[in-house]
């Protein structure tokens, strides 16, 4: 008997597990744990995530994605595998059929490590790989299979992919590896020069999440510990709203830029619905504090955060495998794979 469709984004920073009949099932971080003269993995997902920074020399928490696409494969399988494990084992997904996002521009290589991962772990009947902003733009409720131009952004958190949609497929788009990774890398490397303070991943995250903005009006603090660069000491600094709107210029720049090329490149008709519509945005970094002001008013659209983003393109791929069954001639002609 054929088992339960399942939906996959498999992101830089989380994976989302999408069941039919079910949901999101699953939302855990793409860290695993192993050991490193044994090559054994410890944990996966939450569990790793809370020892990374904090392991002794053997032990590494380690990211198998990157900038959207797998960088180390038998880990993400075998990441893949513990996630699939985990939701009901393979008796209740017998020879699933699933669907993966990637970003638009990852190559056909990249596209057959993804394929082969899924099909490694899940042991899946069919594996169809489908472009992020499409399913992001379908789990956030807009209907792109009709002559009409939708525009969405999709901050994750390895890449940015901004589309226009119409007519079920991508007519313009731009993928930067430009997302929460480098936000967090570019708070580190501020508070590093500003204060000679060293500090994690994890502390960089927290200060984006609970004080970040982008454009203004934000007026938060925080206490952050770390090393002290010049005594090599624990110290405690404040950091201010403000300072991490500086330390994202650079980055949030770039997503802007990136948005304007598509929109520039987008024909006329599909522009207009667009400043009708609106922009979309969807994903983690949505939820940044100003970022859909900041977009409004370099676009000079409407921007929109989309109902809880970081579900978006989760939700998008349970959607898609209905449309599958639905239309068959839009699963031989739209997917990559199948």
């Amino acid at each position: 008997m054929f088992g339960k469709d399942i939906g996959i984004d498999l992101g830089t920073a989380n994976v989302l597990i999408f069941v039919k009949g079910k949901g999101v099932v699953l939302d855990e971080p793409s860290v695993v744990a192993i050991d490193n003269q044994t090559n054994k993995v410890l944990a996966v997902g939450n569990e790793a995530r809370r020892m990374v920074g904090r392991t002794p020399g053997n032990i590494v928490a380690i990211r198998p994605l990157r900038d959207g696409v797998i960088a180390d494969f038998e880990i993400t399988e075998a990441m893949l595998k513990h996630f699939l494990a985990k939701i009901g084992g393979k008796s209740l997904f017998a020879r699933p059929r699933i669907l993966i996002c990637c970003p638009t521009n990852i190559t056909s290589v990249e596209q057959k490590a993804i394929r082969e991962a899924a099909e490694r772990s899940g042991g899946a009947r069919e594996v169809f790989i489908e472009e992020e902003p499409k399913v992001a733009a379908v789990g956030a409720g807009m209907d792109i299979f009709q002559p009409s131009g939708n525009m969405v952004v999709d901050i994750g958190g390895g890449t940015t992919d901004v589309a226009v949609l119409s007519m079920g497929d991508i007519v313009t788009s731009s993928s930067i590896k430009v997302a929460g990774d480098k936000f967090d890398l570019a708070i580190m490397r501020y508070i590093k020069t500003k204060y000679k303070l060293l500090i994690g991943e994890r502390t960089a995250e927290d200060i984006k999440m609970q004080i970040g903005t982008v454009s203004g009006g934000r007026q938060d603090e925080m206490d952050i510990r770390g090393r002290d660069m010049v005594s090599g000491l624990p110290q405690t600094i404040t950091i201010h709203s403000y300072e991490v709107q500086e330390a994202l210029a650079e980055s949030v720049s770039a997503i802007v830029q990136a948005s304007k090329s598509v929109l520039e490149r987008t024909p006329p008709e599909l522009s207009a619905d667009i400043i009708d519509k609106g922009v979309f945005l969807t994903g983690g970094g949505a939820l940044l504090h100003g970022i859909d002001q900041l977009l409004a008013d370099e676009l000079k659209v409407p921007v929109l955060v989309a109902e809880d983003p970081m579900m978006c393109v989760a939700k998008g791929t349970g959607m898609m495998l209905d449309y599958l069954d639905k239309a068959p001639a839009y699963r031989k002609k739209k997917f990559f794979g199948g």
